[in-house]
C-alpha cells in the first residue's frame, strides 16, 4: 500500500512542480510521477531536516514534509531546466 501512495502523492507533487515551473504542457504524467518521487526524495534529505520536519517515508505525513517534498521537486526542475535549457526559468 505504501508503494501505491508514493506514487499518487509523487504525481501531484510532479504535477504541481511541473506548474510552477511552467513545464507541465512538456512532460507527461510519467515524468511527473518521477520527478515527484526523486524530488520527494531530495527534499526529504536536504530540506526537512531544515525545518525540522519527518517526510512521508519516515512516517510523519505532515504538511510541511509535503511542502519539503515540493521543493525538492521544484529544486530538480530547475537543475534540469539548467542542464537542458542552459539557464533557469
Amino acid at each position: 500500500m505504501n508503494i501505491i501512495i508514493w506514487l499518487v502523492v509523487g504525481g501531484i507533487i510532479g504535477w504541481l512542480a511541473s506548474i510552477i515551473m511552467r513545464r507541465d504542457a512538456q512532460q507527461g504524467i510519467i515524468l511527473n510521477v518521477v520527478v515527484g518521487i526523486v524530488g520527494s526524495f531530495l527534499g526529504g534529505f536536504l530540506i526537512a531536516p531544515m525545518l525540522g520536519s519527518g517526510t512521508a517515508n519516515s512516517g510523519d505525513f505532515s504538511l510541511p514534509g509535503l511542502l519539503a517534498s515540493l521543493g525538492g521537486a521544484v529544486i530538480l526542475l530547475l537543475l534540469v531546466n539548467l542542464i537542458t535549457r542552459g539557464r533557469a526559468r
